[in-house]
């Protein structure tokens, strides 16, 4: 950590020996702000509390930045960045005449659920707040409501249309209609003049905010791959390639769906995302392949890590969730991928923490150099395209029955993503590519892709200043906003 203030120098003088420093607040809470609540909130974690009689008016958490490409890439975007603005093209380069918006309206956007930031447009300018937090505790959404009041009183601008996700269940999104349930307004309404609610579907939202901080006008086409978003068609999205033009957004190729069987429990327990990519390869006979047993004569090579990782009953309730359908959503996640991979190589069956499993397959990358790839197949499938995972999960099996390095396979899986990603780019016909989306964190499979993009003659586009993840989706928000037309 760099010292930011005097007082980390004169603690550390005064000490003379390491401290670990982190945050003052628990898991998925936002900092403490005031010593009777800190007293009253952290008091059976820490010992001592160092108090000081100036109040603290906002919390603030560190930013965290990753180098890539020579260059910062901003993953916590708070202290020493927000609220900065970022500069959106001028109204007529986007086309921008839509329902419920009159010349100098202002926009709020609430952002997403995970990772929440809000953004508030003035004139050409959107003002992302600091890095707010999951809204999954009451603390946290009070912060995220006190941000939003801050933001109007520090801009003095009351907002004339609201932009939230698509997901119904979003706090943020219960929140933005709200307001305008407050306003008296319907939702849909097209009165110009009062307050009205724009939905965004999340990846798209991911898309138009690396766009807006680039500062490129349509056409290209967005990248956008995650772990979860709400998609258009009801499913669990994630794996998402958009042409954008001026008029339009199209969803034109996605990752091959597959099924999560017990739901959100899948998102933390990668075995059970492994089990639905198999399933969706051979069906029940999934369940009749060998499983690997520690102390196999052959170490465990020849059999399946993730039907291993659960128990006989466990393995028998999972079989018929996915037969009937129960409980197991369909998805074309390309972070439930991540999963599935760490799990068919035995690296992580169950995470403590959100993105362990992907996190250990970057990290087993450390010091290989391959340009080998498995097969990522672009297959046409009415009305989009298809990324086929299926070859390369057999050719993975494969590799881990031969006793191929878990390094090796980790490279030649980042290294097949990146050719999908210049594949699709090939087919869509668009030379500019824009890569958003929490999967984009990889530092691996960024500089690969747009490395790979760029020998091919393309022009690749990533983030900079803005998250990559869901704290960034609040831009691309105000961007889908401004584009509406009537």
């Amino acid at each position: 950590m760099l010292p930011y203030t005097p007082l980390h120098h004169l603690l550390m003088a005064e000490l003379g020996f390491p401290v670990v420093a982190t945050s003052g607040n628990l898991s998925d809470e936002p900092i403490c702000t005031d010593e009777r609540e800190a007293l009253e909130r952290l008091g059976g974690i820490a010992d001592v509390f160092l108090v000081h009689n100036r109040p603290i008016v906002r919390h603030v958490d560190d930013s965290i930045v990753r180098v890539m490409l020579d260059r910062e890439l901003v993953l916590r975007r708070a202290r020493g960045y927000a609220p900065l603005p970022i500069n959106v093209l001028p109204a007529s380069r986007w086309q921008d005449k839509q329902n419920c918006r009159q010349a100098g309206s202002t926009i709020l956007a609430v952002g997403a659920h995970l990772k929440n930031a809000v953004a508030l447009s003035v004139g050409n300018q959107v003002f992302i707040s600091q890095h707010i937090g999951d809204l999954e505790t009451e603390q946290a959404h009070t912060a995220f409501r006190r941000v939003i009041a801050d933001f109007e009183k520090l801009y003095e601008a009351k907002p004339d249309i609201i932009a939230s996700d698509l997901h119904p269940d979003y706090l943020s999104t219960k929140f933005a209609k709200e307001l305008v349930a407050q306003a008296s307004r319907p939702v849909n309404q097209t009165q110009t003049g009062g307050l009205c609610h724009v939905g965004v579907q999340h990846h798209i939202a991911h898309v138009l905010s690396c766009m807006a901080e680039n500062e490129i006008a349509p056409p290209a086409l967005g990248v956008s791959w995650d772990g979860t978003g709400y998609g258009l068609d009801g499913t669990v999205w994630g794996g998402e390639f958009f042409l954008v033009t001026d008029k339009s957004v199209e969803r034109i190729a996605h990752l091959r769906p597959f099924r999560l069987p017990g739901g959100d429990k899948a998102v933390k327990e990668p075995r059970r995302t492994a089990l639905g990519l198999l399933y969706e390869i051979s069906g029940d006979k999934v369940f009749e392949q060998k499983v690997r047993r520690e102390g196999a004569p052959d170490g465990g090579r020849g059999g399946c890590a993730p039907l291993a990782a659960f128990s006989s009953a466990e393995l028998g309730t999972l079989k018929t969730m996915l037969a009937k359908k129960l409980n197991s959503p369909v998805t074309t996640s390309m972070g439930r991928l991540f999963d599935a991979v760490a799990s068919l190589i035995n690296l992580r069956q169950q995470i403590r923490f959100e993105g362990q499993a992907a996190m250990e397959l970057e990290f087993a990358l450390d010091g290989i150099e391959t340009e080998d790839h498995y097969n990522l197949s672009l297959v046409t499938r009415h009305p989009s395209h298809e990324l086929d995972w299926s070859p390369m999960v057999e050719a993975i099996l494969a590799d881990v029955k031969k006793g191929v390095s878990v390094g090796t396979i980790s490279a030649r899986f980042h290294n097949a993503l990146a050719e999908g990603i210049v594949a699709v780019a090939k087919r869509a016909g668009q030379n500019r590519v824009v890569l958003s989306g929490g999967c984009f964190q990889n530092r691996y499979l960024t500089e690969r892709a747009v490395r790979r993009l760029s020998a091919e003659g393309f022009r690749p586009y990533w983030h900079q200043r803005v998250p990559p993840n869901d704290g960034g989706i609040a831009l691309g928000q105000v961007v889908a906003a401004l584009r509406r037309k009537e």
